[in-house]
């Protein structure tokens, strides 16, 4: 038996939780999410939790999707009620985000800015010209969009530049000077 499949979602005022089929449609105030639930679970809505059950013990693989869909459903829930956020900070001489309509300019050492589509779903905001928030109700994209932003300049080891999560510590080497001996 799943631990974390066995758990009820409870559902926060303002949420509505729609099965369809194979389909669950998560409304609340950030939004609308769909996820699409594999042959072998079952979700219930009961008054104001959700239950997922595996529809056969036996079937492995079903057992397998039980705890993932429980917790995929209860993210949206989280989603569309209180949404998701992914702080990024940017360190170097010189290196910048800026706002330009929904997307973003950095400046982080190329010869020129890189442009950075936002994703529909997703909202980006720059404070202080080094600090980036992603916010939105949708986790997997929230946490993608800051994993592409990051890849753009990933933090070095020796002067620790780049783009870094803000709860990200960076494990700085030694550089050539820390390896001589005075003489």
């Amino acid at each position: 038996m799943s631990r974390i499949g066995k758990q009820l979602i409870k559902i926060p005022q303002g949420v509505e939780v729609k099965v369809n089929g194979d389909t669950v449609t998560v409304k609340g105030s950030k939004g609308e999410l769909t996820q699409t639930v594999r042959g072998g679970i079952a979700v219930h809505v009961e008054g104001s939790e959700v239950k997922v059950t595996s529809a056969d013990e036996t079937n492995r693989q079903a057992k397998a999707y039980w705890g993932l869909y429980r917790s995929l459903i209860a993210n949206m829930v989280k989603g569309v009620s209180e949404g998701f956020r992914k702080d990024l900070e940017i360190i170097g001489v010189g290196y910048r985000a800026a706002k330009k309509g929904n997307d973003l300019v950095i400046s982080v050492g190329y010869s020129n800015p890189v442009d950075f589509k936002a994703p529909v779903g997703v909202t980006l905001n720059v404070e202080e010209g080094n600090k980036i928030s992603i916010t939105g109700a949708n986790k997997d994209l929230v946490g993608l969009t800051a994993a592409k932003i990051r890849a753009i300049r990933k933090p070095e080891p020796y002067k620790g530049k780049g783009i870094k999560y803000t709860t990200e510590v960076v494990r700085r080497k030694a550089g050539k000077a820390a390896g001589k001996t005075a003489a």
